[in-house]
């Protein structure tokens, strides 16, 4: 008999999604600003142009492709939890749990029926990303690749990246510069000026879009820290060489610390492009708890909820970060 859906739900790891989320909500931000067309114009067309000749700025939402972008960042965070689910299961990592409970490790599902729920995620999320791809550009499609075999391959195959150290680096570049800067695009049109019957084109702000990536991917690094700081004893113990195992107790959660500082100073540097940013930093008390946590002597069990803190930590950072690329 197939698990309950409760039971889906769980090894799916909503604590995590967060990372899929946020980068797809700020990049849609960012994207906002960097789309639509530029109409020139003069003082004596428009009253409010205070030089002999500026531009009006009709900016553009694409809610279908938000929402297409979403799935797919969803999708592909859910089948990663799914494969991570099944391939430390076969190895033994996950034998000896701490955390949340695990699909195959906690015999609440067959490796087989946790396979065919990976793959689903993932014909989900290429479902959507190929009719994303449709209507943005066909390149698209070699990036989503990407995106896949970087899921698969944090725990999947021979030589999976996240028992190398690996894993925090490239959260931050998928979860990060990738998603952010991707959902950016989407919501871009290329630019257009028109004057007097003529179109000029316009170059898109990678920079912007990057930088706007730079907060989230710290944010979603911070997240698999927490995670992997929990785990070390366990981790170490199945051979499951994590960045946080490798560093150990003291210098993994020194590693985190650093990491939210780097949250808040890309945050500063998103100032240069627009101002409002700064009031995601007002989601700073939420970082006490899990930074005490880093700091503290804790291990294992007593390092639990510094998951869920991070994870309230990178939704209110990624919520008021949107707010103020907008304002």
């Amino acid at each position: 008999m197939s698990p309950p859906l409760k039971v889906w739900v769980a090894g799916a790891r909503p604590r995590t999604l967060p990372a899929a989320v946020v980068p797809v909500f700020v990049g849609t931000a960012a994207g906002y600003w960097s789309s639509g067309t530029a109409v020139l114009t003069t003082p004596q067309l428009n009253p409010s142009c205070h030089g002999s000749l500026c531009y009006q700025f009709d900016r553009h939402l694409s809610w279908i492709n938000a929402i297409l972008a979403l799935v797919v960042a969803l999708a592909i965070q859910v089948g990663t939890n799914y494969i991570n689910d099944y391939a430390d299961g076969q190895r033994g990592t996950d034998e000896q749990r701490v955390g949340p409970v695990r699909l195959v490790a906690g015999g609440l599902a067959t490796v087989r029926e946790v396979k065919i729920a990976a793959s689903a995620s993932f014909a989900v999320a290429a479902i959507a990303g190929f009719v994303l791809a449709a209507r943005v550009t066909w390149w698209f499609i070699p990036l989503g690749a990407l995106c896949f075999v970087a899921g698969w391959a944090y725990t999947g195959g021979p030589r999976p990246y996240g028992y190398y150290g690996f894993g925090e680096l490239f959260v931050f570049v998928f979860f990060g510069l990738v998603a952010t800067a991707g959902s950016a695009y989407i919501q871009h049109a290329p630019f257009q000026w028109i004057y007097a019957g003529t179109l000029f084109s316009y170059s898109y702000d990678w920079g912007f879009a990057l930088a706007a990536g730079v907060p989230v991917g710290f944010l979603a690094a911070a997240l698999l820290e927490a995670n992997n700081l929990r785990d070390i004893e366990t981790d170490a113990e199945a051979g499951k060489r994590t960045l946080a195992a490798r560093l150990g107790r003291t210098n993994a959660g020194l590693l985190y610390c650093f990491t939210l500082m780097g949250v808040a100073l890309s945050i500063g540097v998103l100032y240069n492009y627009r101002p409002w940013a700064l009031i995601a930093l007002f989601a700073a008390p939420l970082a006490i708890l899990p930074l005490r946590l880093a700091l503290s002597d804790r291990n294992g069990r007593g390092l639990l909820p510094m998951l869920g803190s991070t994870a309230r930590l990178q939704i209110a950072v990624g919520a008021l970060l949107t707010i103020g690329l907008l304002v």
